[in-house]
């Protein structure tokens, strides 16, 4: 299980574009390697930082995580909500079809010990696409395991399955008409709220002609859904106590295996959160209200033909937040606005109407209202003159604090990542080469490509300004055919012969510091400078 203060936990995410190929004779199918192995725990109320250059698959990532892009391999867990709470339908189907889906992670893994072996009997001589294949093979692999284990739990690692996997069903399916149930009696108390409100409006306005007809009126109907909420309330004790049994007898179960090691080693890969990567297209839609996105362009992100109050009203309304034409809905679009710095006159302009700035408060007001935990800030600053752009950071700081946000913030400007962010992640060519807390990575960072970066920034010290500026020469490469070993060795000034060939691992080179270089131990001097070193291959560093 995660830590509890975990909100989002990405683990080997992988994101690949497929190319059409350029003729019917060509074998090998190419991708464009946008992300790879991308490991990330996100923690509540945290902001964190996700920097590099333009192309290095940045936005690719926050839009895979929010599943605007589907995952090729890995898995994007959710703790805003629990799995009995939300019950995706795929939850229910690993454990209908647990023989089956055991069978398929089993036949996966032998795919992928094969893809490996090839590999390696080719040596120095495998080609991209064997090493493609290679990886490709052990992350569906893995990916099957976890969809299975993380659900199953111990029962997965028995040689017959089926009585607990049947067992986990029925306290799933109990979980699952309790929360339609749960769903029902919130619409319903949704009505009784809209129509209590009018009645009470009605009473405080003077100008209306007849009002007790017309709060009577409201006030009956709101009695209806009060006496259809009331016949609901004892099939909602009824399923409660139907969930407390089932979830004796799956205890029950549990302890007849408690001297299995294996049994409990799976046990302890039981996870509570929701896999975005596995929803159904309908399940993604009801938590967009919990995860949103605020667009790199405050331009093109918002629809030229609608004001300002539909845009932001859209989503309160598709997420039945109010109905449709709910006066308390103007009231709280209002509210949201000026929380963002709109003033309430602005209700009904049009996008055309407002400057850049402008425009992305009316991005922020728009992602704010459905009342999100999780925002993917996507360089939303990056379009904006530098003046605006602190008041739009300091706006972001200010609703964090107010709101309890999370925010996964990217952008390639380091220095407004460092004003920002709790801990920062470095990309490069679709790979985190260096992982910390922004006060970590500023002050000793490890990965030449972060030293590099670092030392581009614009700075008036005087200090600064006598070292030497570190430039990266050559172009980024390609991420169709990557280089091989560290992906970085074309442009790294430390690079040897081991960083030509082998494929860095990644180093906690301090507590939650983590840095993939095969040199981790280089740190800066006590002017700031680079320390060069001989390393094991005997090259200059």
């Amino acid at each position: 299980m995660k830590n509890t203060n975990t909100l989002l936990s990405i683990t080997n995410l992988k994101k690949y574009f497929p190319i059409a190929k350029s003729s019917i004779f060509q074998r090998e199918q190419l991708y464009v390697r946008a992300n790879e192995e991308i490991t990330i725990d996100i923690q509540n109320g945290e902001t964190f930082g996700l920097v590099g250059e333009s192309g290095c698959g940045k936005s690719t990532l926050g839009r895979t995580i929010l599943q605007l892009y589907d995952q090729t391999a890995g898995s994007t867990m959710y703790y805003g909500r629990t799995l009995e709470e939300f019950v995706p339908s795929y939850a229910a189907k690993t454990m209908r079809s647990a023989p089956k889906m055991i069978a398929h992670y089993k036949k996966l893994q032998a795919k992928a010990a094969t893809a490996a072996a090839n590999c390696d009997a080719a040596g120095e001589n495998a080609t991209s696409d064997q090493h493609q294949r290679k990886n490709l093979s052990a992350a569906e692999a893995e990916t099957a395991f976890q969809n299975v284990v993380k659900i199953l739990g111990g029962f997965a690692a028995l040689d017959d399955p089926r009585e607990g996997a049947a067992l986990l069903l029925k306290k799933f399916e109990v979980s699952i008409k309790i929360s339609k149930l749960n769903e029902q009696i919130r619409d319903l108390d949704g009505e009784i709220a809209f129509y209590e409100a009018i009645a009470k409006e009605l009473s405080e306005d003077e100008t209306v002609k007849n009002p007790a007809a017309k709060i009577a009126q409201a006030q009956k109907k709101a009695d209806s859904y009060r006496a259809k909420k009331e016949k609901l309330i004892p099939e909602q004790e009824k399923l409660s106590a139907q969930l407390a049994e089932a979830d004796a007898a799956v205890l029950a179960c549990k302890a007849k295996y408690a001297d299995n090691a294996k049994f409990r080693e799976y046990e302890a890969m039981l996870d509570n959160g929701i896999d975005l990567s596995r929803l159904k297209y309908s399940e993604m839609r009801v938590l967009r209200k919990d995860i949103q996105i605020i667009f790199q362009d405050p331009y093109s992100s918002l629809n030229p033909r609608m004001t300002v109050g539909q845009i932001i009203g859209e989503g309160l309304i598709t997420h039945k937040f109010f109905k449709a034409g709910d006066a308390q809905m103007k009231d709280y679009i209002i509210q949201i606005m000026e929380q963002c710095g709109l003033q309430d006159y602005m209700l009904h302009r049009y996008p055309h109407q407002f400057s850049g700035g402008q425009r992305q408060r009316i991005c922020i007001a728009r992602a704010l209202a459905v009342k999100p935990k999780f925002i993917v800030c996507d360089e939303c600053v990056s379009a904006l003159d530098v003046s605006i752009q602190s008041q739009i950071i300091n706006l972001l700081e200010e609703l964090k604090e107010k709101e309890n946000l999370t925010y996964l913030f990217i952008s390639h400007d380091l220095s407004v990542v460092r004003y920002i962010s709790d801990r920062i992640g470095v990309m490069y060519l679709g790979n985190m080469v260096e992982m910390g807390t922004a006060e970590e990575i500023f002050a000793d960072p490890r990965h030449p490509y972060t030293v590099a970066l670092i030392s581009s920034i614009p700075t008036t010290d005087v200090n600064a300004l006598k070292k030497e500026r570190i430039l990266l020469e050559g172009n980024i490469p390609s991420p169709i055919r990557p280089p091989e070993g560290c992906k970085f060795h074309t442009r790294c000034y430390m690079a040897c012969g081991k960083c030509k060939r082998v494929p860095p691992p990644t180093t906690e080179v301090s507590p939650g510091h983590f840095v993939t270089c095969h040199f981790p131990e280089a740190k800066l001097d006590e002017n700031g400078d680079y320390l060069f070193k001989i390393n094991q291959c005997g090259d200059k560093q």
